[in-house]
């Protein structure tokens, strides 16, 4: 029953062809796929590599207790079975 309703909610909205067009850092438009990966891979280097690290000052925690208890496999199968197919979690 899943797939009908996807199929027909795919007929519904009809059909739109995907585009690989990025900008560059020019803002020139570029449509070829071997210079597309490149350029991803450049710009997401450049976001996840920060090499100036600023000075950060870390602050130690004391507790007298774990803040949650620690869970066990068991724990974890049984919420796990409790949740729904096809649902999301939250409001995320």
């Amino acid at each position: 029953m899943r797939d009908l309703y996807r199929g027909k909610s795919d007929i519904k909205k009809c059909y739109q062809p995907r585009t690989n067009i990025v900008k560059d850092e020019k803002c020139s438009l570029v449509t070829d796929s071997h210079n597309i990966l490149p350029m991803w891979r450049n710009n997401c280097s450049q976001l996840w590599n920060v090499h100036v690290v600023s000075e950060v000052r870390q602050t130690e925690i004391y507790t007298v207790e774990p803040l949650l208890p620690k869970l066990g496999a068991f724990e974890v199968e049984m919420a796990t079975d409790k949740l729904k197919s096809h649902k999301s979690p939250g409001a995320d």
